[in-house]
């Protein structure tokens, strides 16, 4: 394997996988994963995911306009977000590859294109934001 893993992280699914009024401000949850998962970069998500990783976070619609910051990439999808992060598994064939949705379909896309699979319970439990809290 070439690089450390890239984590992909399927910011409308995880975000949607939990009620908690994220649809009334879709960027404003999409803003509080991203931060919630700078620390992933460094620290891992132990003890499937070893540190270094490499952590982006793919975003579409209303939640398009969420910026990158230190740790956590951002991949604006232009159109689906399901085609954009099967487009990053695609385009790094010789690193270990993470996928974070519960999206099935999304998942057996991925899969067929060599990468692991984790929904996104695996990714607030494993994780921890900058304040200690849980993600999610």
């Amino acid at each position: 394997m070439e690089g450390p893993p890239l984590l992909i992280v399927d910011a409308a699914n995880v975000v949607g996988s939990r009620p908690d009024g994220w649809w009334r401000d879709r960027a404003g949850a999409t803003a509080r994963l991203r931060d919630s998962l700078a620390g992933v970069a460094e620290a891992g998500l132990p003890p499937d995911l070893p540190p270094p990783v490499e952590v982006v976070l793919v975003v579409e619609g209303r939640a398009r306009e969420v910026p990158a910051v230190p740790g956590v990439g951002v991949v604006a999808a232009s159109g689906s977000g399901d085609d954009a992060v099967v487009d990053l598994v695609s385009a790094a064939p010789r690193r270990r590859r993470v996928v974070v949705t519960a999206d099935r379909e999304l998942r057996e896309r991925v899969t067929a294109r060599g990468a692991e699979v984790y929904g996104p319970r695996w990714l607030r439990d494993g994780a921890q934001g900058p304040d200690g809290a849980p993600v999610g």
